[in-house]
């Protein structure tokens, strides 16, 4: 009887590995399914969180100017950019409309003339009968983006959005340790010190990277703006808008900021056509090459392929937004990856 007594606890201890093991196995396809159908919804959290983070970096860069609490610092950051989102909306109801709709009256005349080329050559791409049915140009948006939902959902408007992404922000700002201790309590009290490290290292990260990306969308706005008024192109101050707007997407968002660009350009002839495309590229190229690495060498040092990888998978995934956080999402996928796989897993810290 005693000669049994090893094996039957082997047997017992393969027993309980294999029923850990299993349990592991579901709990993360739990997780898995849990992620893909709260996706938007995740998303928009995400979002919030970095609108914690810039809220954040703001108040911390205000802490050698005014050496006060950090709620002080939070609340001026906060009445700072109300005032300046305030002032914007007020000049943007005013003046931008009427820009808009010039801008939009050219672009539109310009698909008209490209449409009626197209035609000559016997190529509907915008359309039949001189439609705007953009089917045969772009492709289908269900196949580019997958059966994910779009953004938030259809039910959700942008502005809603927008809400939501503000107030969960400002949650999270004004008491990030509390929500960070919340979900190092969900781990082993062994592992919860290195979780709350690494979570710290990744608020850090997207501090750095937030700050580092207004700044090139600062810089990529004005440039843009400055050349294509000196130049004379009409609804110069738009087109800069959007082009910093859009350089918040690295690499696919310069790329489609130069399509209006070109268009309203169209009609003022080719030689301004080729100023401006070429200004415009000679300034991405500057910023995107020269400029950004500078600002953004120490906040996600991810290389420039994977960077694209992901975009196009969180895209396909998850749609607008997901193309929109992809970087952000891969700076702080690329820590959790080192820290805890490679490191701590693989015990493998040479780098």
């Amino acid at each position: 009887m005693t000669d049994l007594l090893p094996t039957d606890r082997r047997a017992s201890g393969s027993s309980r590995s294999g029923l850990a093991t299993a349990l592991i196995v579901l709990a993360v396809l739990l997780a898995l399914a849990f992620v893909w159908f709260t996706a938007s919804s995740l998303l928009v959290i995400f979002a919030g969180i970095l609108f914690a983070a810039f809220l954040d970096a703001c108040a911390r860069a205000l802490k050698p100017i005014l050496p006060v609490g950090r709620t002080i610092r939070l609340v001026i950051v906060i009445a700072a950019l109300s005032l300046l989102a305030i002032v914007g909306t007020v000049r943007g109801v005013v003046q931008l409309p009427e820009q808009v709709r010039s801008l939009i009256a050219i672009i539109d005349s310009q698909l008209d003339f490209l449409q009626e080329k197209l035609l000559a050559f016997g190529i509907e791409s915008l359309g039949p009968e001189g439609g705007r049915n953009f089917q045969g140009l772009l492709p289908d948006m269900g196949q580019m983006f997958g059966h994910a939902q779009f953004a938030v959902g259809t039910a959700t408007s942008v502005l809603t959005t927008t809400i939501v992404i503000v107030f969960v922000g400002l949650m999270f700002c004004f008491d990030p340790a509390s929500y960070r201790d919340g979900v190092v309590r969900l781990v082993p009290i062994g592992r919860r010190d290195r979780v709350r490290s690494v979570m710290d290292e990744m608020g850090g990260a997207l501090r750095a990277w937030l700050i580092g990306q207004a700044a090139r969308m600062l810089l990529m706005g004005v440039a843009v703006w400055i050349a294509l008024y000196a130049l004379g192109v009409p609804g110069a101050f738009v087109l800069g808008i959007q082009a910093g707007l859009l350089n918040f997407i690295p690499y696919l968002g310069p790329i489609v900021a130069a399509i209006p660009v070109a268009l309203v350009a169209m009609p003022l002839g080719t030689a301004m056509l080729i100023w401006a495309v070429g200004i415009y590229t000679v300034i991405q190229t500057v910023e995107g090459y020269i400029i950004g690495p500078l600002i953004q060498k120490k906040a996600a040092e991810v290389p420039p392929a994977w960077t694209l990888v992901g975009i196009v998978i969180a895209g396909t995934l998850f749609g607008t937004l997901g193309v929109a956080l992809a970087m952000p999402l891969m700076a702080i996928g690329r820590i959790a990856l080192i820290r805890f796989y490679v490191e701590d897993w693989l015990r493998d810290r040479a780098g």
